[in-house]
């Protein structure tokens, strides 16, 4: 069973996380500009590591932007080696 992951967002930051029994096991942040969402950090605990968690982050990240019309700026390392080896994600990609 995968872990759930939510979106959380307060005024121009926001994240998606995965919380399992109280505890935050992954998350990657981002903040707004304009309609360009720029995902800054993407942090995934040890229980998690080599899941495929990451790259669930990525992907709810890029399901939130088409939904929103919104762009992503992938500055991450993590999320643009995701991007980078993702090109079906290239309609959300800022260019």
């Amino acid at each position: 069973m995968q872990d759930a992951i939510s979106h959380e967002r307060s005024a121009h930051r926001g994240a998606f996380v995965i919380d399992r029994d109280g505890k935050r096991l992954a998350e990657m942040t981002y903040t707004m500009a304009g309609d360009k969402a720029i995902i800054d950090h993407t942090a995934v605990d040890e229980p998690l590591r080599g899941t495929g968690s990451g790259k669930r982050l990525v992907e709810s990240a890029v399901t939130w932007a088409r939904a929103e019309r919104k762009t992503i700026l992938p500055l991450c390392p993590f999320a643009r080696s995701v991007f980078d080896g993702t090109p079906e994600y290239a309609d959300v990609l800022v260019r």
